[in-house]
């Protein structure tokens, strides 16, 4: 295995393992809608299920059609992914660390879907009464995954205009 795959496994199998343990955890010893503080004013453990998407999208829609509308997309998401890894194997190392947590995130989430019909989020960041949406750890590696990609991008768009 190359180091470039090996990278690309043991970052996407620890996000889903991360990600599944903490959830797990969480629904287990905690009541839905339980808050518990950690950081006064800032941080809380507070267990919630999400039925939408990302901030609450498509919450109010029927429950068949969210569920295998996201489903349908998360997977899609995540045939793409592998297509643009399959394809592009020269990529470096950021882009390698950036597609995975993506993919391990977005995993992730789609096994609550499937067990679930939604996804468990904790991890609840506020200030006074200014709350942001609760999220995961999936939620997170997807957010730094979109980062890094980001990164990836602008790197690699400067070296093309300092080869010219």
């Amino acid at each position: 295995m190359s180091k470039r795959n090996g990278i690309f496994c043991i970052t996407l199998l620890f996000v889903i393992g991360l990600d599944q343990i903490s959830k797990i955890y969480v629904s287990s010893v905690m009541p839905l809608h339980a808050s518990y503080p950690v950081i006064d004013g800032f941080f809380n453990i507070t267990y919630v299920r999400n039925p939408g998407a990302a901030f609450g999208f498509l919450a109010n829609a029927t429950p068949a059609f969210r569920s295998l509308f996201l489903i349908i997309v998360s997977a899609a998401a995540i045939a793409m992914i592998l297509y643009f890894l399959a394809k592009n194997r020269g990529g470096g190392m950021l882009l390698i660390l950036s597609l995975s947590l993506i993919l391990g995130g977005a995993a992730g989430n789609l096994l609550d879907r499937i067990r679930y019909g939604n996804v468990v989020d904790f991890l609840d960041f506020y200030i006074k009464s200014a709350h942001w949406p609760a999220f995961n750890i999936a939620d997170s590696a997807i957010s730094v995954g979109a980062v890094l990609l980001v990164v990836e991008i602008f790197i690699k768009k400067r070296q093309e205009l300092l080869r010219k």
